[in-house]
């Protein structure tokens, strides 16, 4: 439907251009259902228009129009009858051809231009047949004033709806509309249907005129009207589905190529409706591109994109890792210095984008489908020095772990390998050594670590000994003191340990009481995981 009436109420706000033809006064006039025109001479022809019977004259009609120059040339009967049952316009535009014939005054404006200027191609009213013909002075008209501006230009594409082809014909709705871009273009813009919209769009964009970022509101501004249940699971029939499929796709399509031109949300939004109406691979691939390339910018809600698949995951996980995966390529472009100052200066990027995938996990840690695989992908697709704090990372993995009980041994370890126990505060760090969930190794990482810092003294941070190093890092120790001690200096002797995969620890060293009296503050499954790491063989004189 037309949402004329609008356009006419927003009148008082900015003024339309009309033009006005002709110089004689109105004289047609109807009797008995036919339209006649006063005038000295006879009716010698009758053009029927959809069921409408008008009495003219051959001249001056068929002198500036050379189709009904040729139909009466073929009519047979005395009283020719020309019949014009497909007349684009209908009746009012066919009469205002008529009486720009007669010298009649006519005003054109931007409600009926359009049906006047398909009319008089219909009727071929060109410069062939008369200088200064109708379709001419509507030309001039359309080029100087009406698509100047914003408003009249809206108006005018709107009324192409009821003739498009013809419209596409004659070359309206491809001219470059509106050259001021103004503070309610957008709103107006939204109120085209979807394929006249794309013509508009294309052609402004093409014009070169208006900023990416204006380009980029109106996109917005079209979807939030067309688009009203932007990322929402809703079931609609087939008719509306295909319809928002294409609305979305021609959206994506018309997307200015400079980033920020349009912001992260609002792309997201986007993916999420892509995922709705089940959107082309190619549409989702480009959204999601330009999403990770701004991903900085975005929140763990804008992350949450429904799969809105039976028995799968709650989220598109795959898009997200596509727009992890962008986001580093981009930011990670160039080598040698100038990579390293570009990382450096995208550092604080990295971080927000770190502690975003880290909120990201958690949300989608509680679904029950989410393979493990997934899981670790999305974690590990940030680089390492991004990840300052783990956290967020660690409570992830606690919740993933508690939501899926069933997991193995082996597959608790693998998870937990994304995990870097140097990196986790004071907090963390006493949850986790009282975390059942966690492998045993995890554990003792945690614990070594806390011991580690306990030591510090003050603001002043030690080296820390090669071997602790080492244990930190879950490979075997390649000294045989323990803690760089050397046993002469010290009451411990030895520690070896030795981290397997088949199975958690096993230790064959001494360690002194006095150094196992240390642990005695430690959660009871902690004291028992030592207990099996360090099992004391003290000799007699110890006992004594």
């Amino acid at each position: 439907m037309l949402d004329l009436d609008c356009f006419r109420r927003r009148k008082e706000r900015s003024e339309m251009k009309f033009m006005k033809l002709g110089s004689r006064p109105d004289t047609f006039y109807t009797t008995e259902a036919v339209r006649s025109v006063s005038c000295e001479a006879s009716s010698d022809v009758i053009v029927q228009v959809k069921g409408n019977r008008y009495l003219l004259h051959k001249f001056p009609l068929l002198l500036k129009c050379l189709r009904l120059q040729r139909l009466y040339a073929e009519a047979a009967s005395e009283l020719q009858l020309i019949k014009l049952h497909d007349f684009p316009g209908g009746v009012e535009a066919f009469e205002l051809c008529a009486k720009f014939c007669y010298g009649i005054n006519i005003t054109l404006s931007a409600f009926n231009v359009v049906s006047v200027r398909c009319g008089a191609e219909y009727l071929q009213m060109t410069e062939e047949a008369e200088k200064g013909n109708l379709i001419s002075k509507v030309e001039v008209f359309l080029n100087s004033c009406i698509l100047r501006g914003w408003r009249d230009s809206i108006v005018t594409l709107q009324t192409t709806k009821a003739f498009p082809s013809l419209s596409e014909e004659v070359g309206v709705t491809g001219r470059n509309h509106g050259h001021r871009a103004k503070g309610w273009w957008d709103e107006d813009l939204a109120e085209l249907e979807i394929d006249l919209y794309w013509r508009v769009m294309e052609a402004i964009k093409s014009g070169g005129k208006v900023p990416s970022h204006l380009i980029g509101d109106a996109l917005r501004a079209y979807s939030s009207r067309w688009l009203p249940n932007l990322g929402k699971c809703i079931h609609d029939d087939g008719e509306v589905h295909s319809r928002n499929r294409l609305i979305l796709e021609s959206v994506v399509s018309l997307l200015p190529a400079e980033k920020g031109a349009v912001s992260c949300s609002f792309l997201l939004k986007l993916l999420k409706a892509a995922n709705v109406v089940n959107a082309s691979v190619s549409s989702k691939k480009e959204l999601a591109k330009r999403a990770g390339f701004q991903l900085d910018e975005a929140t763990v809600d804008g992350l949450l994109l429904p799969s809105c698949c039976e028995n799968g995951t709650w989220h598109d996980v795959d898009t997200v890792l596509v727009m992890l995966e962008e986001f580093v390529s981009r930011s990670a472009e160039g080598v040698g210095i100038e990579f390293q100052e570009r990382r450096r200066s995208s550092s604080a990027a990295h971080r927000k984008v770190a502690k975003l995938v880290d909120e990201f996990l958690l949300e989608i840690a509680r679904d029950a489908n989410l393979p493990m695989s997934k899981f670790i992908a999305i974690a590990e697709a940030i680089p390492e020095f991004a990840r300052v704090v783990h956290d967020g990372l660690y409570k992830a993995i606690d919740v993933y772990l508690k939501e899926h009980p069933e997991l193995s041994k082996g597959e608790r370890k693998s998870l937990c390998r994304i995990l870097d126990c140097k990196k986790l505060s004071v907090e963390a760090c006493t949850h986790a050594a009282r975390n059942e969930m966690l492998p045993l190794r995890v554990v003792v990482q945690v614990l070594f670590f806390e011991k580690v810092r306990a030591s510090m003294a003050g603001d002043h941070v030690t080296e820390l000994p090669s071997n602790i190093k080492v244990l930190l890092e879950g490979r075997p120790t390649p000294s045989k003191r323990a803690f760089g001690i050397n046993s002469q200096n010290s009451s411990v002797s030895t520690l070896k340990m030795r981290l397997h995969e088949d199975h958690d620890v096993e230790s064959d060293r001494i360690v002194k009481p006095s150094k196992i009296k240390s642990l005695s503050m430690m959660p009871s499954r902690s004291k028992r995981m030592f207990s099996k790491l360090w099992p004391i063989n003290r000799s007699a004189s110890e006992k004594n």
